[in-house]
């Protein structure tokens, strides 16, 4: 559990989880490796045994290194508790497992996530939860979506790899009218750039292996919750065991300390090359919510404090062989699956391939761009005589 912090966030996130008091002094929470706790009666193993000991009685219940980085993460983003879990897709996936049942129905954005969307359809239908998705724009228009047994919308914004930005106070409000539940993925932002509860949200998730990390050494998710949610949440997260290990934690720790000025980096760097590219004549269309003149950048400028380093850009018709001549010979950027790491990445995109509710059809292919902590003019270079090779 947590409290707002009274602080300002950049000295927020390198003070948040951390008390050398508790710890001979050390700065940093140490890397706790432990299954097995000893308790002092049999009173207090019984009292564990009902889920009643209020401290550690089992190594995978959350030993310090954890329960820091989760109280961090809480206090961050003003939720009332955190759950640090081994992967953004179990934070994405555990909350529609805690929250949903049997004849529930689910709404998702139809700009989610890939592996969210195939959880939702190979196994969430399977469990009898009726799943339907919206359409990222429809804000308060969404109740028209809305059914009697509707009890959840799972939200994301940006949207994956097409970046709408969608309205999430009103999301939030149409849904809570209605007793419907508000789960967002705030991986792009971070609790630095969107602060989720501040907006409505429920529950919000994030790939903490994207900028939390930030090195592109760890795998790991989080779970932010309010305090109606987090009870059923922190219930699953027990029974199904998925607890991360310290070590990951004291990484999650480690990429907090520096977040902020990794965030302010990241976004100054992506804004540059985001013009730059803007000018570029084999660019239709760069799809970054904070750059003037983006569809969603009055959104973005309403609700957001900051951006990230994750964009989309829209080519010129031009076939998958010119695509392949551009990103093969790319001396910095990298072909990769995630991001959010200090490393620059670059990979085409296929955004049409999983919508089913709105139509994606910008008029040539997409690439989505990862800016990390490179000096954007050499990044520019890359770029640069990445289109000499396009145009062939």
């Amino acid at each position: 559990m947590t409290e707002r912090s009274r602080y300002r966030p950049a000295t927020e996130v390198a003070h948040a989880g951390r008390d050398p008091r508790r710890y001979l002094g050390a700065v940093n929470t140490p890397v706790f490796r432990a299954s097995t706790i000893l308790l002092p009666t049999m009173a207090d193993l019984e009292r564990a045994s009902r889920g009643e000991y209020p401290g550690l009685s089992y190594g995978l219940h959350g030993l310090p290194t954890v329960t820091d980085f989760q109280r961090a993460l809480a206090g961050l983003e003003g939720g009332h508790a955190a759950l640090a879990v081994p992967s953004g897709l179990t934070a994405t996936t555990l909350p529609l497992l805690a929250l949903l049942k049997p004849g529930d129905h689910l709404l998702v954005t139809d700009a989610v996530y890939g592996p969210t969307r195939r959880f939702c359809d190979n196994h969430l239908r399977r469990l009898g939860i009726d799943v339907g998705y919206y359409d990222p724009l429809a804000g308060a228009a969404i109740v028209d979506a809305f059914r009697p047994n509707t009890k959840l919308v799972f939200a994301e914004s940006p949207g994956s790899l097409t970046f709408e930005v969608q309205d999430i106070r009103a999301i939030a409000d149409a849904a809570h009218e209605r007793g419907v539940r508000v789960v967002l993925d705030n991986t792009w932002a971070t609790p630095l750039g969107f602060r989720a509860f501040d907006h409505g949200v429920d529950v919000s998730v994030h790939a903490a292996t994207k900028y939390i990390g930030g090195h592109s050494d760890v795998l790991l998710g989080a779970i932010v919750a309010n305090a109606d949610t987090f009870p059923a949440l922190h219930r699953l997260w027990t029974d199904m065991g998925v607890a991360p290990s310290s070590d990951d934690c004291f990484l999650g720790l480690r990429g907090l300390r520096t977040l902020g000025v990794r965030m302010q980096r990241h976004e100054a760097s992506a804004r540059e090359i985001a013009t730059w590219l803007v000018a570029r004549p084999e660019v239709r269309e760069v799809l970054y919510p904070a750059l003037p003149g983006d569809r969603g950048h009055a959104l973005w400028k309403r609700d957001f404090r900051g951006a990230s380093g994750l964009f989309g850009v829209v080519l010129q018709p031009v076939d998958g062989a010119a695509i392949g001549r551009m990103l093969d010979g790319m001396r910095i950027f990298g072909m990769g699956w995630s991001w959010g790491g200090f490393e620059s990445l670059l990979i085409p995109t296929w955004p049409e391939r999983a919508r089913t509710v709105t139509r994606w059809s910008p008029g040539g292919p997409s690439l989505r761009v990862h800016v990390g902590l490179e000096d954007p003019q050499d990044l520019i270079e890359d770029l640069d005589a990445g289109f000499a090779r396009l145009r062939g």
